[in-house]
């Protein structure tokens, strides 16, 4: 038994060593072999920053831009039509009646085949979400709210 902690002991030094070295994948894939030539990646900066361990400045990218993970979370759906053009309006303009009551609120007004929705908000508890549908039915305005299950974006 001891042979065997001694030889995961020392794979997981030895992983250790060679993750500290190599920068990421790319950087590993990056070398010169005598006698077999040099391997060398031209990329973009973004694409670095995108596998993994190096920062972009703040110059490089867009720094207005904020990044989103996508997650399981609930929604607040506060109108939901039909595939009319009627309906589409309609979702249009409760979003924008939430933004007066809520700015802060994000609104996502969305056609899932066969209705225009509109729901607010990114939540990724149920109660969060509660709290959200109670102040929007408080309102008075928005009357047929409902929490629904859905993908969300959680702020990097």
């Amino acid at each position: 038994m001891k042979t065997y902690s001694f030889y995961f002991s020392l794979l997981l030094l030895l992983f250790a060593v060679t993750t500290a070295n190599a920068q990421n994948i790319v950087k590993s894939l990056e070398r010169d072999v005598p006698g077999q030539g040099k391997v060398t990646i031209h990329q973009d900066e973004r694409l670095d920053a995108a596998i993994g361990k190096e920062k972009l400045p703040a110059s490089a990218g867009m720094p207005d831009e904020q990044q989103f993970i996508k997650v399981a979370g609930y929604r607040v759906q506060v109108y939901a039509g039909n595939n009319s053009r009627a309906a589409r309006t309609e979702a249009q303009n409760i979003g924008y009646k939430v933004k007066e009551y809520f700015p802060d609120l994000k609104v996502y007004t969305t056609f899932t085949s066969p209705r225009w929705l509109c729901r607010v908000g990114d939540f990724r508890t149920i109660e969060e979400a509660d709290a959200t549908m109670r102040q929007l039915r408080s309102t008075g305005v928005f009357k047929e709210v409902s929490i629904v299950k859905e993908q969300v974006n959680i702020p990097l």
